[in-house]
């Protein structure tokens, strides 16, 4: 292809991407009560547990702008979150006929484990926010009122479900680099030390709230991630290299 067909096929692909994510916020704005309600139900859930808060879960519009904001935020973030099939399988095709044909038997496995992946990272985020509220909110002081403001919590949310979600994708970096040779599971075991390091660091900026719990929820799981991606690019690499010999 010349370098117009490529730039032909790349407006393509982000015209499409586009629509798969408005189309998703459109479908966010239709049921934006019920999305309210669900991710406002750890905090309503965490002042049921403890009288001692002084709060009652509502969340507060400080502004005429706030609640509009709040929609706009909610109905992005996931319509960039229901799309996310149709973005991954947009990328892949645009990159395929770069890859063999051996390469591209990974299209099904590529998009599946991404989709499982975030899924699951972003369950995670949801399942831990209310231990983080629960650590934020007692250095406030016993006899502090808590008043949330909608567009600051939903921005807290959010931002957490997406770090979440994507740094679950990173395993999936991780075995990408050893299979086009950019990386070798030896190297990444010799620099594990590193790596730990390296995670944790990165957790603890991507993650808005910048609690302790947030940042282990986060470490934890992608620390095993990290060794389960060395060792399917083992397998991968090993079987390559058999069929190759």
């Amino acid at each position: 292809m010349s370098l117009g067909d490529h730039l032909g096929e790349l407006r393509m692909r982000l015209i499409r991407s586009i629509l798969a994510v408005a189309l998703g916020a459109a479908a966010i704005l239709a049921f934006y009560d019920p999305v309210l309600k669900f991710l406002t139900r750890p905090y309503r859930n965490l002042c049921d547990e403890r009288s001692d808060f002084n709060c009652d879960g509502s969340l507060f519009a400080l502004g005429p702008l706030d609640g509009l904001s709040a929609r706009m935020k909610i109905a992005g973030y996931g319509g960039l979150i229901l799309a996310l099939p149709v973005l991954l399988w947009q990328i892949w095709r645009f990159i395929v006929p770069a890859l063999s044909s051996k390469e591209k038997k990974y299209t099904i496995p590529f998009i599946a484990s991404s989709v499982i992946l975030f899924a699951s990272g972003c369950a995670l985020a949801y399942w831990t926010l209310s231990r983080a509220l629960e650590f934020l909110i007692s250095w406030s002081g016993t006899d502090v009122n808590q008043a949330f403001q909608i567009t600051k919590y939903v921005s807290l949310v959010t931002l957490m479900i997406l770090a979440f979600g994507v740094g679950f994708l990173t395993p999936l970096l991780i075995v990408f680099l050893q299979l086009a040779g950019v990386l070798t599971p030896k190297t990444l075991l010799k620099q594990w030390r590193i790596a730990i390091v390296v995670i944790f660091f990165t957790a603890a900026i991507i993650t808005p709230s910048g609690d302790p719990i947030t940042l282990m929820a986060l470490g934890l799981p992608l620390t095993l991630l990290y060794f389960v991606a060395i060792f399917v690019g083992f397998l991968a690499t090993r079987k390559r290299s058999r069929q190759a010999d």
